[in-house]
């Protein structure tokens, strides 16, 4: 991994991911910091990264490093958990049954990354797959049912939706911004994970994957 990668891309994007991911855009924009329930998710997605072969810490934070070296590469580090915090707490709704379900849906899936997924292309895409259906849900299915009903079809179906659930799927109203915002900071987190160093004989075996 090239200097100005590990000194300056890395951090600036991990930086960017992690403060774009905790805006809240509402009547006005808010700084949020991660909930608590988000650093575990961080903590097991960071695990799974570190077991699937995505980056190595030891290209990182390493004896045989410099002092400067060692520097950048805890501040990469320390940057991408941020951010893996940060965007994990964005695309999980903020109350009620959704952010229940959406809690438990992400603790399965990372667990379960955790514990099967070795290989770092699939792991990579499941991430990816992950973070793009709780994008989905979020911000566009239950933004779609917590926004005004404009006709007696739509208020019905949210009569349907809200009684059927105790009147805990609604969500508060979300800013026409908030979608695209989490959208660039999801595909950005994306960029910087696959950006990572990854163990040598990892990318030993993608470069003869790739000759053949």
């Amino acid at each position: 991994m090239s200097a100005v990668r590990e000194a300056v891309v890395l951090p600036a994007i991990f930086l960017t991911v992690a403060l774009v991911g905790g805006l809240q855009i509402d009547a006005r924009v808010a700084l949020v910091p991660p909930s608590l329930f988000s650093l575990v998710l961080a903590t097991l997605l960071f695990a799974a990264l570190i077991r699937g072969g995505v980056v190595a810490p030891d290209r990182l934070l390493h004896s045989s490093r410099s002092a400067l070296q060692n520097a950048n590469g805890a501040v990469v580090l320390v940057s991408a958990f941020v951010a893996a915090a940060q965007i994990l707490s964005m695309v999980i709704p903020r109350s009620g049954l959704p952010l229940f379900f959406a809690d438990l849906f992400l603790l399965v899936l990372l667990v379960n990354a955790l514990v099967s997924v070795r290989d770092r292309v699939h792991l990579l895409r499941s991430l990816a797959v992950m973070l793009g259906s709780a994008l989905l849900l979020k911000f566009v299915l239950l933004a779609s049912l917590s926004a005004p009903a404009d006709s007696r079809t739509a208020r019905l179906l949210f009569a349907l939706f809200d009684a059927a659930t105790f009147g805990s799927i609604a969500q508060e109203a979300q800013a026409p911004a908030a979608g695209y915002v989490a959208f660039a900071a999801v595909a950005l987190f994306l960029i910087g994970v696959s950006l990572l160093p990854a163990p040598p004989q990892v990318r030993t075996h993608t470069a003869l994957s790739r000759r053949d």
